[in-house]
C-alpha cells in the first residue's frame, strides 16, 4: 500500500491556490479531448503532483488508501493533455487522451448507466 505522502514537491504557487476538503482532496473531474466527461477522482497534492511531473492521471483512492495510476492495472491508460484548476480552486479538471474504458465497470465513461433527467 502507498501511504499518503504528507510534503509534496508541488510547486508552492499552485498548492496555495488549492482549497482541499477534510481529508486534503481535491476533486478532479476527467474528460477527453472531445469534452466528453469520463470519470471523477480525487487528488491531494501529491496525486497532483505526479500528474504534472507524469503525464498520467494519478488519484488517491479513497477506498483503498492509496495512490493510483489510471492504466497501471487495467492497461486502460490516461494520457493528459491538459490540467486546469476552476475559479474556486476546489476542482481540478483534467483533459486527457483515454485508452480503452474510463470506467472500472468496463464502460467508456463512468456517467453513462443512470439518467435522472433529460431533454424529452
Amino acid at each position: 500500500m502507498s501511504t499518503r505522502v504528507q510534503n509534496s514537491e508541488l510547486d508552492p504557487t499552485i498548492a496555495a491556490r488549492l482549497k482541499r476538503d477534510a481529508d486534503g482532496l481535491v476533486c478532479a473531474v476527467v474528460q477527453s479531448r472531445a469534452g466528453e466527461v469520463l470519470m471523477v477522482g480525487w487528488m491531494d497534492d501529491e496525486a497532483l503532483h505526479r500528474t504534472l511531473t507524469t503525464g498520467r492521471g494519478t488519484y488517491w483512492s479513497r477506498s483503498r488508501r492509496e495512490y493510483w495510476v489510471k492504466g497501471d492495472t487495467s492497461g486502460h491508460v490516461q494520457h493528459v493533455h491538459e490540467v486546469r484548476l476552476d475559479c474556486d480552486g476546489d476542482a481540478i479538471l483534467l483533459t486527457v487522451d483515454q485508452e480503452g474504458p474510463a470506467c472500472h465497470t468496463g464502460t467508456r465513461t463512468c456517467f453513462d448507466a443512470d439518467v435522472l433527467l433529460a431533454d424529452s
